[in-house]
């Protein structure tokens, strides 16, 4: 059993375990410890499921420093991720709290930018990238013995490749405690995953724990309109949410005057308006923000709760993202105003296009929202929406390895050494499609070599905090523009500032002179204060000795007022963007996207665009998609910047002029999709001839005039080949246009080479060329086998129409029948059907009258004068009275004249 003494407020020893009954008081997970411990003990492996505000996150982690303690495993740190920086420092604070320790003691945590913890640090709650960064480091995780991974269930990236890594970490070190921490019912998935990637023989324990949630009463109150409209949220959606918060909120506060009301609503902006709506509604009210945007002291106040010890302090309502879904308590709170929105990643793959979209959010997620109001009895949610809209909403919220961008999982992967996730027991596989591009950004930016593997700059990139086309301009960029400037700008994109008009230029200049980014006014300690301590931090990331580190002096290569442009551009090569007009730009990626009306970047050449989001309306100008944030570049620049999508080449490509076409060339300087300069020029022998044999893989040869108009001879022997092959098969040639093309070696390289040097299709002997296919010594039985023209009894021959390559049919079959259309007078006397191919093929007749019209088709001549002959000659013997029409068509002299002339 794991000690459970009294530790006192003074206690902050190493040595001294963590008094759990005190802990635990009326949290409902103290019951599941015990259950805890011992799985624990005995397996170091485990899956805890436990609703939100069940007190796992509490804990789990001095459950298991305890563990440890006793003798557990090696000792070491309990490392403890949560998806949030809020959430981390939150439960930090919230567990030296009850533990009577200071924060930075006993209990402590590390974010990025941040850090309070000691030597005698037990618990220390940290982000997931914190940690994925200490196990690249670090793979054995020195002085750390055990992990627990909490909000498994929320499927943010870092953590689903964290799931992965640290079940290899178990394999290496067996006495790891490794907890996996839910809040919802999917366990036994993540105990079947979680115990193959340690490589145990079956699935990890699961640790349950009842709900702590007292009764909630749901109510539903649609607005009468959209939740959105083009421009995203509705404002009247969101005025319907700040009223109907307000107004429950009145109506709580009558019965229960400790009522405080929580918000939900998508996102930053969405808190901010709603905020601001019930500010005016809620008068006497405390109205408080939560989101990943605002400063630590910010958040800390708003789910810090009322101060118990003062009596007059008002009532609150605290509007919030999804925040507080989950990785946070937020006290007090009895009323829950939920919007049924949500923020998720989206990948569009046609655009290239990466970014957060409003959706509807899932059902789990509406539960958990809902859940918030039963902690401290019973409470009310009031969804903005109604019962279908819930019903119909997917069970889950989408998991971001599905939908994000994977490039910077993909090095994570690849540093880790397993390439694409391979060997790795993820919550579920990478998507192969969107893995594969990320692994060509990679190789683009040099961060792996052709076995997926990471190069020495691929390391160097994943070291820095930042994605790794941010830390591939970081460090490139210093050598343009210097460390500081690089840096400077590098922090403005990274962080959650979005520049009015799109103009980052503009915002970084705002910032430098301690205003708002946004242009929303000055303010140190917001929007500069944050992005300053960043860019000093990845100053310090970045400079390498020799490099400059001032704005404008030693190594800068580029002039200042395009130092933005070039750092966006080294990050996003493929969005480097010229004008096509109207405010719309073409970028390298071959998407077209518009500035926002009265951006003052409108009118700029050429754009280097750090971000660019679907959108529809006017703001889209009809492309489909905003940028969002760039700065100007010129042309020159832009070139310098490309890279490898900067080319110049002769291209040449096939010019159809009905049934004949030629060569043309063009000489092409091309940033990616965006054509510099085009001229006409004759192309070169070698690409000539790629364009012809691309032609011919693409439309065969029918596209250099193989067809019965163009070449009618050429046609005729190709039709009498395909019947060959298709009746005695080899060594008689395929002659499809599949075929055609895959050989266009052995029967057309002459005509190619003569095509590539620019003479038209028109002028070309197909046939002679097909002839270059015809096997030998069997080609001398060709016009037997299939001759062109049939001898017919009148003494003339007719001419055999072949069927169409690839519609010749078995024996019997006339729709693929060679076919002979005579006068039938030519044919009196033939009893016998004439065959074809060595006689595997009979030959069709279409007998015509005298006047060429056809009065019978057959196969089979003996059946025809026995039986049908006398009804047509009945039928036609008046209407040709000069012609023969004989009784006896068997003795009957065959002839192509009239009775007279005969």
């Amino acid at each position: 059993m794991i000690p459970s003494v009294s530790s006192g407020a003074s206690s902050g020893a190493r040595s001294d375990p963590f008094d759990l009954d005190r802990l635990g008081a009326g949290l409902v997970f103290a019951a599941s410890l015990p259950e805890l411990q011992n799985v624990l003990s005995s397996g170091r492996l485990a899956v805890v499921q436990a609703p939100p505000g069940t007190g796992k996150t509490t804990l789990v982690p001095p459950a298991a420093a305890n563990l440890l303690a006793a003798g557990a495993g090696t000792g070491g740190r309990v490392v403890v991720t949560q998806p949030r920086r809020v959430a981390a420092r939150a439960a930090a604070r919230r567990l030296a709290g009850l533990d009577g320790s200071a924060v930075g003691g006993r209990s402590g945590y590390v974010v990025r930018g941040e850090r309070q913890t000691g030597p005698g640090t037990l618990v220390e709650f940290v982000t997931p990238g914190v940690l994925v960064g200490r196990l690249l480091a670090d793979p054995e995780l020195a002085g750390t013995g055990a992990v627990i991974l909490d909000e498994v269930h929320e499927r943010d990236l870092e953590t689903d490749l964290l799931f992965g890594m640290l079940g290899e970490v178990a394999q290496l070190r067996p006495e790891l405690l490794l907890v996996a921490m839910s809040a919802t019912l999917d366990a036994e998935r993540f105990a079947a995953r979680l115990g193959a990637g340690a490589g145990r023989p079956g699935p990890a324990p699961v640790v349950d724990c009842p709900s702590a949630l007292h009764p909630v009463d749901v109510r539903y109150r649609p607005a009468s309109g959209l939740r959105q409209d083009l421009r995203g949220v509705s404002r009247e959606f969101l005025d319907h949410v700040a009223h109907s918060a307000a107004q429950a909120h009145a109506e709580a506060l009558a019965t229960a005057p400790d009522t405080d009301a929580l918000v939900f609503v998508p996102g930053a902006r969405e808190v901010t308006e709603v905020a601001s709506r019930l500010r005016a509604l809620a008068p006497g009210t405390e109205v408080l923000s939560l989101h990943g945007q605002l400063p630590p002291a910010e958040q800390d106040r708003a789910i810090g709760g009322r101060d118990p010890a003062d009596p007059t302090a008002p009532p609150r309502i605290i509007v919030s993202t999804s925040l507080a879904e989950s990785s946070l308590t937020v006290p007090g709170v009895r009323l829950v105003v939920d919007s049924g929105l949500a923020r998720e990643p989206r990948r569009d793959a046609a655009r290239g296009m990466t970014g957060l979209v409003t959706v509807a959010c899932a059902q789990a997620s509406a539960e958990q929202r809902a859940g918030r109001a039963g902690r401290l009895g019973p409470g009310t949610v009031v969804r903005c929406y109604d019962r279908t809209t819930y019903g119909t909403a997917p069970a889950h919220p989408t998991p971001a390895l599905r939908v994000a961008d994977l490039t910077g999982a993909a090095l994570v992967l690849a540093c880790w050494g397993a390439p694409g996730g391979e060997g790795l027991v993820l919550p579920e596989p990478l998507p192969e499609a969107p893995l594969a591009e990320a692994l060509e950004t990679l190789r683009a930016l040099d961060a792996i070599d052709g076995t997926g593997r990471a190069t020495d700059h691929g390391r160097r990139l994943v070291a820095i905090p930042a994605e790794p086309r941010l830390a591939r301009a970081l460090l490139d960029g210093g050598r343009l523009v210097g460390a500081r400037a690089a840096a400077e700008v590098v922090a403005l994109v990274a962080s959650d500032v979005r520049p009015v008009g799109a103009d980052l230029t503009a915002s970084l200049a705002r910032l430098r002179a301690g205003g708002d980014g946004a242009g929303g006014g000055r303010g140190a300690e917001g929007d500069a204060g944050r992005w300053r301590r960043e860019a000093q931090r990845l100053e310090r990331l970045a400079a390498a000795p020799g490099q400059s580190r001032d704005r404008g002096q030693g190594h800068r290569t580029v002039p200042r007022e395009a130092e933005v442009g070039a750092v966006v551009g080294l990050a996003w090569p493929e969005r480097l963007s010229r004008h096509v007009g109207g405010g719309v730009y073409l970028l390298a990626s071959g998407t077209r996207a518009a500035l926002p009306p009265g951006s003052p970047l409108d009118g700029a050449g050429w754009l280097a665009v750090a971000e660019v989001s679907r959108a529809e309306g006017k703001a889209a100008a009809g492309t489909g998609a905003v940028i969002r944030a760039a700065a100007a570049v010129d042309a020159d620049l832009a070139v310098r910047l490309a890279g490898p999508l900067y080319r110049e080449e002769t291209t040449a490509h096939w010019q159809a002029d009905g049934h004949t076409g030629r060569v043309v060339g063009r000489s092409r300087r091309t940033l990616g999709a965006i054509v510099l300069t085009e001229t006409p020029v004759a192309p070169d022998r070698a690409t000539g001839r790629a364009a012809v044999v691309r032609l011919l893989a693409e439309h065969g040869p029918e596209a250099i005039g193989l067809d019965p108009e163009a070449s009618p001879g050429a046609e005729a022997l190709r039709r009498r080949l395909d019947l060959l092959h298709g009746r005695l098969g080899e060594p008689w040639p395929d002659v499809s246009s599949a075929a055609l093309a895959e050989r266009w070696e052995e029967w057309l390289a002459p005509e190619v080479e003569r095509l590539a040097g620019g003479t038209r299709a028109g002028s070309l002997d197909l046939a002679a060329a097909l002839r270059r296919l015809l096997p030998w010594p069997e080609a001398g039985r060709l016009d037997e086998l299939v001759p062109e023209r049939l001898p017919v009894p009148s003494g003339r021959t007719a001419r055999i129409e072949y069927p169409a390559v690839g519609a010749g049919g078995e024996a019997g079959d006339r729709d693929g029948a060679p076919v002979v259309a005579v006068k039938l007078q030519e044919c009196f006397g033939l009893a016998e059907t004439p065959r074809l191919v060595g006689g595997r093929v009979p030959v069709v007749f279409h007998l015509l009258s005298p006047a060429g019209r056809p009065l019978a088709v057959t196969g089979d001549l003996a059946s025809f004068w026995s039986g049908p002959y006398a009804q047509v000659r009945a039928e036609m013997r008046g209407r040709y009275p000069k012609h023969p029409w004989p009784e006896d068509p068997w003795t009957a002299q065959a002839t192509a004249r009239t009775k007279e002339r005969m």
